[in-house]
């Protein structure tokens, strides 16, 4: 028979998994879409054999899982609760590890901050959805859009957004979100819209979060 400890030595490996940042930023990648060594290796600027030695350490522990397409091998992440566990360990430690709140205040502008004040929830998204309140604007760029997105969001790629102002109205309220709580290009595209004058606040979350929760979403 297992002992108790053997058990929890096995659950550490695990653990240790996510001991790399760099491992953490492949996971918040394919938590957008599916992509295969090259893509990520692209996506978070490192060299391929780097990419692919972190994906085998994933794969040992469970996180991650691989199917084939053509010639390519395309990752994506075994379980969508690794999200939660990712999301739950970001928020122990921005509220315990003081270093990592001034960190994370260190990604975004002054400006940018501020709008992290005045988020949208969850429930206030839900509730805006409902009553068809706001224009959901996802500014990830197009093919993780693609992969998938909250309800009725329109892409709009940050490069992209000030073309789509014609068909945006400022009599209603715009949210943007993007693929997560670190991820800056939501704040870039409120603090865009704001300066000409549209009434646009950002998602707290973003799409992995989401998704995690068990929302709906579209493709």
């Amino acid at each position: 028979m297992a002992s108790q400890q053997e058990v929890l030595d096995s659950l550490a490996k695990v653990a240790k998994s996510l001991g790399n940042g760099h491992r953490l930023a492949i996971i918040e990648r394919l938590a957008q879409a599916d992509l295969s060594v090259d893509g990520l290796a692209k996506a978070i600027d490192l060299p391929i054999a780097n990419v692919s030695q972190h994906l085998q350490n994933l794969r040992r522990a469970g996180l991650v899982k691989a199917s084939r397409a053509g010639k390519q091998m395309v990752y994506q992440l075994s379980d969508e609760r690794i999200v939660l566990v990712t999301n739950l360990l970001r928020q122990i430690a921005e509220s315990n590890v003081a270093e990592i709140e001034k960190l994370v205040r260190g990604l975004f502008t002054d400006y940018e901050a501020e709008t992290q004040l005045d988020a949208v929830s969850r429930e206030e998204l839900l509730e805006g959805l409902k009553n068809r309140q706001i224009t959901l604007l996802d500014v990830r760029p197009r093919h993780e859009y693609e992969s998938g997105h909250l309800p009725k969001a329109i892409n709009a790629p940050l490069n992209e957004v000030e073309d789509l102002l014609k068909h945006l109205s400022k009599e209603i309220e715009i949210v943007a979100y993007c693929r997560g709580p670190y991820c800056t290009l939501s704040h870039k595209a409120v603090a865009k819209l704001t300066r000409l004058g549209y009434h646009i606040r950002r998602y707290d979350e973003g799409f992995p979060e989401w998704k995690a929760s068990g929302l709906p979403v579209e493709q």
